[in-house]
């Protein structure tokens, strides 16, 4: 009997001491767990400056006189080159303006269908594009389409399919326009790369050549794949 009272006191003594006990907890201040550094948002602005290289292909026809078709053929061949640009982040939206310039080995030639004597053969040799790009940025990645005016340096001849002697040769400039899209990836606080294909559509020329050979009407197609790596000027990150 004495150990039942004995349990029962020690029970009551336990039951007027949590109250006490559980506001002396209440009063303890309670640590929020650390919260993690928010990304970094990224800002496309500013000037940068870049190399860029990949592969081409220029499509070619030519019209004899303009009127008898002589055939077609593909140029292709490597490029590198550079750009430079600036960059306009408002929002999610990025508007830009470029200018590229390139050196190109774009090299082709076809037998031709009027006068199957004759090879006839067009280079590329270098390329430049002024655009206008408009973009949407998923912060580190940019998605982009471009446009604007293309110009080609070509060489054009006429070569023996016989001896392989070239007969006569002659070269142009030739403006035309450009469509693009790509899509570009914030690597460091500076540094982004990238991919890009562009579509040139060039304006048909007449090429001169001597007056045995007469005069072609050549067409000309571009379609260029190419890798991109740029610096930014400034800070990338937003304010």
């Amino acid at each position: 009997m004495k150990n039942i009272l004995i349990l029962a006191a020690t029970i009551g003594a336990l039951g007027a001491a949590a109250p006490a006990f559980g506001t002396d907890l209440a009063g303890q201040p309670v640590k929020a767990p650390a919260a993690s550094p928010a990304a970094p948002i990224i800002d496309w602005s500013g000037y940068y400056i870049g190399l860029n290289g990949g592969w081409g292909t220029s499509h070619n026809c030519w019209d004899f006189n303009g009127v008898t078709p002589e055939g077609c053929h593909n140029s292709t061949g490597g490029t590198i080159g550079g750009q430079i640009g600036y960059r306009w982040h408002i929002f999610n939206m990025v508007y830009g303006i470029e200018g590229q310039g390139n050196w190109a080995d774009f090299s082709g030639a076809n037998v031709s269908t009027a006068f199957p004597a004759n090879t006839i053969g067009t280079k590329t040799d270098a390329f430049g594009l002024l655009t206008g790009h408009i973009g949407y940025a998923f912060n580190a990645v940019l998605l982009y389409g471009k446009a604007g005016a293309a110009v080609t340096s070509n060489t054009y001849h006429v070569n023996s399919v016989a001896t392989g002697t070239e007969l006569a040769n002659s070269n142009d400039v030739r403006w035309g326009g450009v469509l693009g899209a790509g899509a570009e990836v914030s690597l460091t606080p500076n540094w982004s790369a990238g991919v890009e294909y562009n579509h040139l559509f060039m304006q048909r020329s007449n090429v001169s050549f001597p007056t045995a050979l007469g005069t072609d009407r050549a067409h000309q197609d571009v379609d260029l794949i190419t890798a991109r790596l740029n610096y930014k000027f400034g800070s990338p990150f937003a304010k």
